[in-house]
């Protein structure tokens, strides 16, 4: 077994002979990302059950499914996004010409979370190989049999000389953070942000931190609270709550927030039925650590509907609070867990205080029939992205980017966004000798 450096060694070795400039070298890799993902898909859906209960289903729509797509539209576009880029010169260079080419960093590494250990990993891999990269990707081991596949597949379809996995915890993250990269993408929590970060610092290496954070919800009077709870139940529990742009909390007016209440429970038992436990489609929770942090959150207010739990299985049932306090223990941090808090407050300049005064979150959301509303938010508010009417949604977009603000993270991906994470926009100018 390779050390790490000898690891970053090989990697460094193939980017200098130029291999993983070409076109072709870009394409061929990402149709056998693809070739993977669609031949071998049952094998990470297997490990993705095991390590976080997601059913075969969830595994294929938010992992496998999510990644093909973003691989095939970076292939439908990816020649277009590489043709350089002419730019005006002044007067004064006239017979110059001026444009921008897409270069290639060089060796990047990718360090993925345990949550969505697949998608989060091989997605911005797809951007990665894109750029022309070689690259170092290091799995979750909070996530070991989606790790073990990973490692197991990658080298079947992948260019070995330029792609490596390495496993392992914290010794080897901290190896890996001792090399000398050209780009670090790290998907997590800020106490690692904030490690990662200053590793990279001593080599000025350039960062990607997809952190994470309390997206809050307001929902509007007067809106269509059976559909809000939908959509609203539908994505605060996909995964067993355990998404960073899950909707951490919600804030709406008393009256609002009583029957919004009611509606939630409804829509809960209509998602998952009376017992979430017995539902296939109902994740569980990655480890006891987390269950036993997310169990110590249940007491933060009046519990409407769930509330039950299973050390054993790791089954928490998805839960609403409400009359929590904003000062509460769930609101001190990212739940990251199936427990939805609801936070009363007078009306929308309250609300706009509320979130302001916090961290900035990785997305905000909101439900609400006013486009006054929507104005105010989207210009009073900072947050990674805003989503009105549907959670999680804008994820699914390719040409919208991913990424947090402050707290939430820096940088971010997706489509060509990906590609410029990836790559370092190089300015050229050509002016011609007098003849």
């Amino acid at each position: 077994m390779p050390s790490v450096s000898e690891t970053v060694d090989r990697l460094r070795t193939t980017f200098r002979t130029g291999r993983t400039k070409s076109l072709d070298w870009r394409t061929g890799q990402l149709r056998q990302l693809r070739a993977l993902l669609t031949e071998r898909g049952d094998e990470l859906a297997d490990a993705l059950n095991a390590d976080l209960g997601k059913s075969r289903k969830e595994a294929y729509r938010t992992e496998i499914d999510f990644t093909i797509r973003e691989i095939d539209h970076t292939l439908e576009h990816l020649a277009d996004w590489l043709r350089p880029e002419p730019a005006p010169v002044p007067a004064s260079l006239r017979g110059a010409k001026a444009l921008t080419v897409q270069d290639p960093l060089g060796v990047v590494l990718v360090i993925a979370p345990w949550n969505y250990p697949a998608q989060l990993l091989l997605a911005p891999l797809v951007g990665a190989l894109a750029g022309g990269n070689a690259v170092v990707v290091k799995p979750s081991e909070m996530a070991p049999a989606t790790s073990a596949a990973v490692a197991r597949l990658l080298p079947q379809y992948l260019d070995t000389d330029a792609v490596a996995v390495v496993e392992g915890a914290i010794p080897e993250t901290t190896a890996l953070l001792a090399e000398h990269f050209d780009h670090i993408f790290y998907t997590g929590n800020g106490t690692v942000g904030r490690i990662v970060m200053a590793a990279a610092a001593k080599n000025l290496t350039p960062v990607t931190l997809e952190l994470g954070g309390k997206s809050p919800v307001f929902v509007d009077r007067d809106t269509d609270l059976k559909a809000v709870a939908g959509r609203l139940a539908a994505g605060k529990f996909l995964n067993a709550g355990q998404t960073c742009v899950a909707p951490d909390y919600v804030l709406t007016d008393p009256e609002t927030g009583a029957a919004l209440a009611d509606a939630l429970a409804a829509a809960i038992e209509e998602l998952f039925g009376a017992d979430a436990s017995t539902h296939p489609e109902y994740g569980r929770i990655v480890n006891e650590r987390h269950f036993d942090r997310l169990t110590g959150l249940l007491d933060s207010g009046r519990t409407v509907t769930g509330g039950t739990y299973d050390r054993d299985s790791k089954y928490i049932a998805p839960t609403v609070l409400a009359d929590v306090a904003p000062d509460a223990p769930v609101m001190r941090e990212e739940i990251f867990g199936p427990v939805l808090p609801i936070v009363t407050v007078d009306g929308l300049d309250e609300a706009i205080a509320f979130i302001n005064d916090r961290d900035k979150p990785l997305a905000l959301y909101a439900f609400t029939d006013s486009e006054a509303v929507r104005e105010r938010l989207i210009g009073e508010t900072s947050s990674g992205a805003v989503g009105i009417g549907l959670p999680l949604a804008h994820l699914t977009v390719s040409d919208l980017p991913f990424g947090g603000v402050g707290e939430s993270g820096m940088g971010n991906y997706h489509g060509r966004y990906s590609l410029e994470t990836f790559s370092h926009r190089k300015a050229v100018l050509d002016t011609p000798m007098p003849s």
